[in-house]
């Protein structure tokens, strides 16, 4: 796409064309999320209903609606059954468990609860507009609909939006044609404002801000450049009409006038006539409030643990969601809020015989008010009804009794601020109705759709995107901005660490299950000491050169790391070595990679890590270990944090692609760097560790039988056991996401990185640089 500045139009056809090419790149992605998430549905599809692809794309967009309006898995059972041939014959209930489970995982921005009904309306009418007919329209349609048995759109606006215009006697154009039929005056004028650099530029740029969140959509970038083009008219006239004459500002406004008429007699009928996907994209896509909210629900709905299919079974609630109603019921409260998957839900313990009555007998009405949001203002908003808005008052029904249903959402945490513009963004909220049993369990009454007043969700919008900008500023930091608001010991660590601590929980639980504690006999040999004391004192001394100092830490390092085999294997049961821990400060920038570079040298270098709560604790990681293995890490962290910050800059510079954000780019390749520089060390010690095996074979001495990697395991069971004292609950987070394209060259660079290699002889005595 070009910047229109009389170069002419986008025609009909070419309108008609980008629009179909977007769709079915579209399909094909939503189709794929089924292949993975959903292979045993889509398995079952049936082959008469034309192109495979767009009916196993519609399949999934009809399911994450289905979700999204909070019907259970019985309803979407029910269509799929009369859609499936043989249906019932099939575990279709199953199929559907699956599918919800993965949705929001996909990481499938259409399938997100809040999109998911637009594209669901936008399918639909594309398989319908690809069907091949039988020549009677009527019949064709009335079969279609009872085979999806959902209403599909027919003729109407939505199936030529390009013709729009049509009605007001005008193509599609873009601003300088349309000027062309303005008096010379007017023309002459805008066709030099939409010439300028400066506004060229600023158009473009525009467009490139706007055309990630349109997802490909070459149709909606061309809508988008003409609002551009539209805006950065209108603000060169507001510029110009502060100091121009009378003249001239009287001149102006006949401009604007102009401008006006182009959006009203072009852009607006055919934006007026997309469908409700379509007008949602593009309005999304724009600076402000809307596009702040699309990154923000991004990164908070990453951050998430997504619900199993145990979630989605509709006659028993999931283990966590029984666990949260015990936990409520046992502090006296009734209500809370929370997400499934990518909706979110409002919960409502049911205390008494006329609660459980009202709710039972709920058929769907109109109703007047039963629950009220305190979003931590003073203005408290109130839901006008549930399953649809509500009529007149006369016929509105009291159904629930006082004092109704309160949720709050505190201000200061930023996982309420995200939940309550989910909330603004869907426009209704899953209500569950709980009751407990004799026996102390919980089980689901019922679920309703509580739907939300447009100007409420207006107002939470704004009030939640203003907090979590001055909690949160940069919506990347948002995942530690949730972990750390527990401040019970949980462990806050960023995506890219938590599978570091799977691994934890593996190597402590491997092969040891009901050994106690060990320690290894003798003591470290006193000459070994004194070598590791006489490098460092080496390193630290003023008089060496730089190039001396870090020959001496290098070789410092490789020893350290030895001696926490040897010592192991060596120590003194009178005095044996103990556990320590430490404090680790990290500072700006890229403190979120730092502190997963050093919790994953401090894993293979057998230390363990946790992020303490609290926002004084942000920026520090808590390392556990044996002493010697804590400074190796540490040496290790300082020399590869340098040379990462380095490399990202040089990265930067030579590799990443025109256009693309920097910080996305730098932030890819550390994450590459990092993965293959830990690979590197993980590899050296289990080198080290194997050498120790083989000298200890050697020399014969007497060592009880015990290998290395079982000393190992001893002091790993040992740091761990302290680092469970410290911290006994620790919390799990997802793997993280990345945008930008940085991450193999990261994974290139990190193979040529120094990780304080052999650095001197086996004498200990020529020095020569570390390679």
């Amino acid at each position: 796409m070009t910047v229109m500045s009389g170069t002419g139009g986008l025609a009909e056809q070419e309108f008609r064309q980008g629009r179909a090419d977007w769709m079915e790149i579209r399909a094909g992605d939503l189709a794929t999320v089924l292949e993975t998430a959903g292979p045993r549905l889509l398995g079952l599809l049936p082959t008469d209903l034309g192109d495979r692809t767009l009916v196993a794309a519609v399949t999934t967009a009809r399911v994450a609606a289905d979700e999204a309006r909070a019907q259970s898995v019985a309803e979407t059972v029910n269509w799929l059954e009369r859609l499936i041939p043989g249906g019932p014959l099939h575990d279709l209930e199953g199929a559907v468990r699956e599918l919800r489970s993965r949705l929001a995982a996909s990481g499938e921005p259409a399938l997100w609860s809040w999109n998911a009904e637009g594209w669901e309306e936008l399918l639909l009418w594309w398989w319908r507009w690809v069907q091949p007919g039988t020549g009677d329209p009527a019949a064709d349609f009335a079969g279609w609909r009872a085979r999806w048995s959902a209403e599909i759109p027919r003729d109407g606006e939505i199936d030529r939006p390009e013709s729009m215009p049509r009605r007001h006697g005008r193509q599609l154009l873009t601003p300088a044609e349309f000027f062309a039929d303005e008096p010379e005056p007017l023309r002459l004028l805008a066709q030099a404002v939409l010439d300028a650099p400066g506004i060229v530029a600023a158009v473009q740029d525009a467009v490139l801000l706007r055309e990630e969140h349109l997802q490909g959509a070459g149709h909606l970038v061309w809508l988008a450049e003409q609002q551009a083009c539209v805006e950065q008219l209108e603000a060169w006239r507001r510029r110009q009409q502060a100091t121009g004459s009378e003249a001239t500002r009287a001149f102006l406004v006949e401009l604007s006038e102009a401008v006006k008429r182009y959006m009203s007699l072009v852009l607006q009928p055919v934006i007026g006539a997309l469908s409700a996907c379509e007008r949602a994209l593009l309005a999304d896509s724009k600076h402000g409030a809307r596009r702040s909210a699309t990154d923000y629900l991004d990164a908070f709905l990453d951050a998430q643990e997504q619900p199993g299919e145990n979630a989605w079974l509709d006659e028993r609630l999931g283990a966590d969601v029984e666990q949260q109603a015990r936990e409520h019921h046992d502090r006296g409260e009734t209500t809370w809020h929370g997400m499934l998957g990518t909706v979110p839900v409002w919960y409502r313990v049911v205390t008494s015989r006329e609660e459980r009555a009202a709710a039972l007998a709920y058929s769907g009405k109109p109703s007047t008010s039963v629950v009220r949001v305190r979003t931590g203002t003073t203005t408290q908003s109130l839901l006008t009804d549930l399953f649809g808005f509500g009529g007149p008052e006369d016929e509105q029904e009291e159904w629930y009794p006082e004092p109704g249903i309160e949720i709050a959402y505190d201000p200061d945490r930023a996982f309420d601020l995200c939940a309550l513009l989910a909330v603004a963004q869907l426009g209704h909220a899953r209500l569950e109705f709980l009751v407990r049993r004799a026996d102390g369990t919980f089980q689901r009454l019922r679920s309703v759709r509580a739907r939300v007043r447009r100007d409420d969700t207006a107002a939470w919008r704004l009030w939640a995107l203003k907090v979590l900008s001055e909690l949160v500023p940069d919506p990347e930091d948002l995942a530690d901005s949730i972990a750390r608001e527990d401040d019970d010991g949980r462990d806050e660590s960023d995506a890219a660490d938590a599978r570091t601590r799977a691994d934890d929980r593996t190597s402590s639980g491997s092969g040891m299950s009901g050994s106690r504690l060990r320690h290894a006999r003798d003591g470290l040999p006193e000459a070994l000491l004194g070598k590791v004391r006489s490098l460092l004192r080496k390193a630290e001394n003023a008089g060496a050169t730089e190039e001396e100092a870090r020959v001496y830490l290098a070789k410092a390092t490789e020893l350290m790391a030895k001696y926490g085999i040897e010592q192991a294997m060596l120590e003194d049961l009178t005095e044996p070595e103990r556990p320590a821990d430490r404090i680790v400060d990290l500072y700006p920038p890229y403190v979120k990679e730092g502190r997963r570079l050093l919790a994953r040298i401090g894993y293979e270098m057998r230390c363990r890590s946790v992020y303490p709560g609290g926002k004084a604790n942000r920026h520090r990681v808590h390392l556990f270990g044996f002493e010697a293995d804590i400074q190796a890490t540490e040496v290790l962290f300082a020399s590869l944090r340098l040379q990462m910050l380095e490399g990202a800059d040089r990265a930067d510079r030579l590799h990443r692609p025109e256009g693309e954000d920097a910080r996305a780019y730098k932030r890819s390749w550390m994450l590459g760097f990092i993965r293959e520089v830990t690979a590197r060390i993980g590899a050296a010690q289990q080198a080290a560790r194997a050498a120790a095996e083989q000298r200890t074979e050697a020399e014969g001495e007497g060592r009880d039988g015990r290998s290395v990697a079982l000393v190992l395991a001893d002091r790993t069971t040992v740091v761990e056991a302290r680092l469970a004292a410290q911290y006994p609950k620790l919390n799990k987070t997802r793997p993280t996401k990345f945008k930008g394209t940085g991450y193999w060259q990261g994974v290139a660079d990190g193979r040529d990185a120094d990780i304080g290699g052999p650095a001197f002889d086996e004498e200990g005595q020529a020095p020569q640089l570390a390679l």
